[in-house]
C-alpha cells in the first residue's frame, strides 16, 4: 500500500511513471526496486520557485515586505515549528503516514508544515540562498560525511567513526 498527498492509503505503489535508470527507485531494467517501491513521493508542482514567487506576490500585495526581514522571518519560522512540534506533542512516538491521525488532524499538520516551508523559502529568498541548489551541494557534503559503507544503520554523527 502507498501513502498519498492527501494521507489516504492506495493498493498500487505510488511512483511519478518514471522508467529512467537515473530515477533512485528504478532499476537499470526499469522496474521499481521492491524495497523503495511504496515510498511517498510528492507532487512534482509547484517548484520552490513557484512557492517562491506566489509568496513574494503574497507579501507584495499586502506590502508587508517592510516587515519581512530574514531576522523576523527566522523568528516566524521558529514559531511555526513550534506549531508542529505541538500537534505531535504527547502522542508518543508516530507510525508513518501517521495511521492514528484523523483526517482534520493530518490538515492542520499539512497546513503547519506550509507555514514552516513558505517561511524557509521567504526566508532563503531573503538571504539570496538558491535554496534547491544549496541543497544539491549539502547532500554532496553528507555523502562524503556520512559513506554509506561506513555508516549503514547507524545514527552516530560523522564525527564518532573511526578511519
Amino acid at each position: 500500500m502507498a501513502l498519498q498527498q492527501n494521507g489516504t492509503v492506495s493498493k498500487m505503489p505510488k511512483h511519478n511513471g518514471e522508467t529512467s535508470s537515473h530515477h533512485p527507485f528504478v532499476n537499470g531494467n526499469g522496474e521499481i526496486k521492491r524495497e523503495q517501491a511504496e515510498r511517498f513521493t510528492f507532487t512534482s508542482e509547484p517548484t520552490l520557485e513557484d512557492i517562491r514567487r506566489m509568496q513574494a506576490e503574497f507579501t507584495d500585495e499586502r506590502n508587508w515586505n517592510q516587515f519581512h526581514q530574514p531576522r523576523n522571518l527566522l523568528l516566524a519560522l521558529v514559531g511555526e515549528v513550534g506549531e508542529v512540534s505541538e500537534l505531535f506533542q504527547w502522542r508518543g512516538e508516530v507510525a508513518e503516514g501517521l495511521p492514528d491521525w484523523t483526517e482534520p488532524e493530518r490538515e492542520h499538520l499539512a497546513q503547519e508544515l506550509s507555514d514552516v516551508l513558505i517561511y524557509l523559502v521567504e526566508l532563503a529568498e531573503k538571504c539570496h540562498v538558491d535554496l534547491p541548489q544549496a541543497v544539491m551541494r549539502k547532500m554532496a557534503l553528507n555523502r562524503l560525511k556520512y559513506p554509506a559503507s561506513k555508516v549503514h544503520g547507524s545514527a552516530k554523527k560523522y564525527t564518532e567513526y573511526k578511519d
